[in-house]
C-alpha cells in the first residue's frame, strides 16, 4: 500500500497529512507493525478531519440545550392550538391547564366558525396582510439595498454623516412619532387606507444597515469598475452588478420585513376603521363571541399559520442569508 495522505480544506487553506505506509512496515517489520499501522493511520485521519471546523459535529449537551429552547419557543403557540381543540366547558374545568396533549375535531369545527362568520371578514384581512406586507417587502429591500450601494461603495459629501443619522434612527422608539405620522396619514387622506401602512414602511433604518454591512465586504470594487469602464450608468451597474451580489442578504431582509408587517398591531390598530388585517381580528373575535377563548386561541394559530409554512419552506434560507451576512459584515 502506498503512503496514505489526506488533504482538508480549513479556511481556504488545503492541508496535507502523511500517516504512514502499509506495505512498507510489512516488508521491514512484519505483519504486526503492519497492522499496528493500519489502525494508526485510521486514527490519525479521524483527528485530521477533526481540525475542520466544518466536519465537528456538536456534543449531546449542545442537543439538549438547542432542544429546550425549541420546546420552551413552540410551547405558546403548542397551547394555544390545544386550547383551540378544546370547548369552554372543558376549560373550565381543567382551569388554566392544558386541557389536552393532541387536537380534536373541535380545533376544525372553531377554524369553520371563524373563517364563516358574518361579521369577521377574515379573507378580507388576510388579502390586506398579503398586501401590506409584500409592498413593504419588496421596497424595503429594494430601497435598502439601494442606499446600501450608495453608502458602502460611493463617495460624496455628507456621507458619513448621513449614514450615522439613519442609523441613529433605530435607537428613537417607533411610539414616539406616532401622533406626528399621524397627523400626516391625516392630511394626506389615507386615515382606514393601507397606504398609511405601507407608505411610511417603504425603507428601514435596520434594512439599510443590515445591507450596508453586507455590501461593504461582498462586492469588490473592481466589478463597479469593470462595469463603469464598459458604459454602464450607475443605476445600470447597481441592477447588473450590486444587485446579485446583496441578494443572500437581501433575501434575509425580506423575510425580516415581511414577518414584521405580518405581526405588526400598534400601526394598523390606529390607522384602519372599517378595514384589518390579520392580528386586527383577534380583538374582533374576542367581543364577538363573548370572551369564547377556545375560538379566541384558535384565530391566534390561524394568524401565525401562514408564518410557520413561511419558516417551513424558507428556513434554510434565512439561516444562511443571516450567516452570510454575518462573515461579511
Amino acid at each position: 500500500m502506498a503512503i496514505t495522505d489526506s488533504t482538508d480544506t480549513v479556511n481556504g487553506d488545503v492541508i496535507e497529512y502523511r500517516y504512514g505506509n502499509v506495505g512498507l512496515s510489512a516488508n521491514t517489520a512484519g505483519a504486526g507493525a503492519a497492522k499496528y499501522t493500519q489502525k494508526h493511520i485510521k486514527k490519525m485521519h479521524k483527528a485530521a478531519q477533526n481540525l475542520n471546523p466544518a466536519n465537528r459535529r456538536p456534543g449531546w449537551f449542545t442537543y439538549i440545550f438547542l432542544s429546550l429552547v425549541f420546546l420552551i419557543s413552540i410551547f405558546p403557540l403548542f397551547a394555544a392550538l390545544m386550547y383551540g381543540s378544546a370547548t369552554s366547558a372543558e376549560l373550565a374545568m381543567v382551569r388554566g391547564n392544558l386541557p389536552r396533549w393532541l387536537p380534536t375535531g373541535q380545533l376544525m369545527r372553531n377554524f369553520m366558525t371563524i373563517l364563516t362568520h358574518p361579521q369577521i371578514n377574515v379573507w378580507g384581512a388576510f388579502r390586506n396582510s398579503i398586501v401590506v406586507a409584500v409592498v413593504t417587502s419588496a421596497a424595503t429591500v429594494f430601497f435598502s439595498t439601494l442606499a446600501a450601494f450608495a453608502f458602502s461603495k460611493l463617495n460624496f459629501p455628507g456621507k458619513n454623516a448621513l449614514y450615522t443619522m439613519i442609523i441613529a434612527t433605530m435607537a428613537i422608539p417607533a411610539q414616539i412619532g406616532t401622533i406626528p405620522m399621524f397627523i400626516l396619514m391625516a392630511r394626506f387622506g389615507w386615515i382606514d387606507s393601507l397606504a398609511a401602512l405601507i407608505i411610511p414602511a417603504l425603507v428601514s433604518a435596520f434594512g439599510v444597515f443590515w445591507m450596508t454591512q453586507y455590501m461593504s465586504e461582498a462586492l469588490p470594487y473592481e466589478l463597479i469598475e469593470a462595469a463603469r469602464v464598459d458604459g454602464a450608468s450607475m443605476f445600470r451597474t447597481f441592477i447588473s452588478v450590486a444587485w446579485p451580489a446583496a441578494r443572500p442578504a437581501a433575501a434575509t431582509l425580506a423575510l425580516f420585513t415581511f414577518v414584521g408587517s405580518w405581526n405588526s398591531f400598534f400601526w394598523p390598530r390606529i390607522m384602519l376603521r372599517s378595514q384589518v388585517t390579520l392580528p386586527l381580528i383577534i380583538p374582533q373575535l374576542n367581543g364577538a363571541f363573548q370572551q369564547d377563548v377556545p375560538l379566541v386561541m384558535t384565530g391566534v394559530f390561524l394568524v401565525a399559520l401562514p408564518l410557520l409554512i413561511v419558516f417551513i419552506f424558507l428556513g434554510k434560507q434565512l439561516v444562511a442569508g443571516v450567516m452570510a451576512g454575518a462573515v461579511k459584515g
